[in-house]
């Protein structure tokens, strides 16, 4: 029995598709895709590019682009989350990974 079986049904509705002999869920959150993204968006996006450690802008950050705004924040926030102090960056990313994992969480 799921941990979760009030998603079940949610679960089961889910849209998924082989890509590259991948197992890929298709987002179900609308988001603004690089090629689509202009002005502010566009700007934010080549600084999330900038920044990121694989050149790219995270799915998770992605989710809100139809916010820039609060993109923005989520983005600061990270930052300084994940900023050396009592824990470095690695022991911040291993733990959040962990949890993830626990919640069976992609992100």
């Amino acid at each position: 029995m799921s941990r979760f079986p009030y998603a079940e049904p949610i679960l089961e509705q889910r849209n998924v598709y082989m890509a590259t002999n991948v197992w890929r869920e298709m987002a179900r959150i609308a988001w603004i895709e690089d090629a689509d993204a202009t002005g502010k968006m566009a700007d934010l996006y080549a600084e999330l590019k900038k920044t990121s450690a694989r050149g790219n802008v995270p799915d998770i950050l992605r989710t809100m682009s139809l916010r820039p705004d609060f993109l923005r924040a989520i983005d600061q926030a990270s930052r300084l989350h994940f900023t050396d102090g009592a824990l470095s960056r690695a022991e911040h990313e291993m733990i959040a990974s962990y949890v993830s994992a626990l919640n069976r969480c992609h992100y």
